[in-house]
């Protein structure tokens, strides 16, 4: 299976559009393109327990993100701070970026 082309980046802020932590901003960290997920960052925490090991001497119970699907989550554009659907632009020289579909500016700097 091919990887998807996804709307979000690694460092997007990103806003949750369904489920439990709807509303809630937070920052990309992670991009699964082959499952279409995200990992935003201090959202969707899980609790996993883990085993006495060599990284983790004690073990015990170890909070974390877990991916969330990419559809769940919308880009806040920089200029009008808004969630937003983006589209793709062809500019002058040649470069492809992704554009705010509400107000209009490039959201790839």
């Amino acid at each position: 299976m091919a990887a998807k082309k996804l709307h979000v980046k690694k460092g997007d802020l990103v806003r949750i559009t369904a489920g439990k932590e709807k509303g809630k901003s937070g920052q990309v960290i992670r991009v699964f393109t082959d499952k279409g997920r995200v990992v935003v960052e201090n959202l969707n925490m899980v609790k996993r327990h883990t085993r006495p090991g060599r990284s983790n001497a004690q073990g015990g119970i170890v909070e974390k993100e877990a991916p969330l699907d990419v559809s769940n989550v919308a880009l806040v554009c920089g200029a009008c701070n808004q969630p937003t659907r983006t589209g793709m632009r062809f500019l002058e020289d040649g470069s492809k970026v992704r554009y705010c579909k509400k107000c209009n500016e490039i959201v790839d700097k």
